[in-house]
């Protein structure tokens, strides 16, 4: 039976911390897991596809980046990304110390954009640092501010992607999303979500409980 148990680490600059799912049976492989801008580690859908994956053999650590750990309430601080997407490197390298299999990584939103900035920066200093990205709701733009694109880095972007979006989500369309994907040179999927938001339906009441495993299941497939 997995096991779950608060995790940090402060010999680094920036902290670890967060939670870290333990597999009963690993497979040698670990996924990080990070939250959007409005969230910390403990949103729900973090925590389900965090247990989903623990049953399959992953070692998971959901983080809070550095802006969560400094206040437990709002938007990341102007200007500070770079300290966040040095939060997620010290995530992997603290998995790295036990992990000897690939190491992915994941987040919700302004966490998944934070972890394809961070992957398109290293790509060639560091290609074998993360094995794939797990994108949930990538923040293409701002809400009703399509000329707003988040795309810069994209052509950067040289590690196997899967993206998984809902059909109404305000941060980008469907289409704008294929085409912006049409923008990285790494190989890339996109999961649709039917009639799901920027939340993917994990909000309240409303989660969707088979979708974790529909996303393990994709995933698993394109990494295998």
């Amino acid at each position: 039976m997995q096991s779950t148990a608060a995790f940090s680490d402060d010999s680094l600059n920036p902290a670890v911390r967060g939670f870290l799912h333990s597999p009963a049976d690993p497979n040698g492989q670990a996924l990080v897991l990070t939250h959007g801008a409005g969230a910390n580690c403990s949103a729900p859908l973090l925590v389900a596809l965090a247990e989903t994956f623990a049953e399959k053999g992953y070692m998971v650590l959901r983080c809070d980046l550095p802006f969560r750990q400094e206040r437990p309430t709002g938007p990341p601080f102007p200007g500070k990304a770079e300290r966040d997407r040095a939060g997620l490197r010290n995530a992997i390298a603290t998995l790295r110390k036990s992990i000897t299999g690939r190491i992915f990584l994941g987040g919700h939103s302004y966490g998944g954009r934070q972890a394809t900035m961070l992957c398109a920066d290293l790509c060639a200093e560091e290609p074998e640092l993360v094995s794939g990205l797990l994108l949930l709701s990538y923040p293409l733009h701002p809400p009703r501010k399509p000329e707003q694109l988040r795309v810069q880095h994209l052509p950067n972007l040289r590690t196997p992607s899967l993206f998984v979006h809902g059909t109404r989500d305000p941060f980008g369309s469907i289409e704008e999303m294929k085409k912006a994907l049409q923008l990285v040179p790494a190989k890339t999927e996109l999961m649709e979500v039917e009639a799901a938001g920027h939340d993917l339906g994990f909000r309240g009441k409303l989660q969707k409980q088979q979708l974790p495993a529909t996303i393990r299941s994709n995933f698993e497939r394109m990494f295998a």
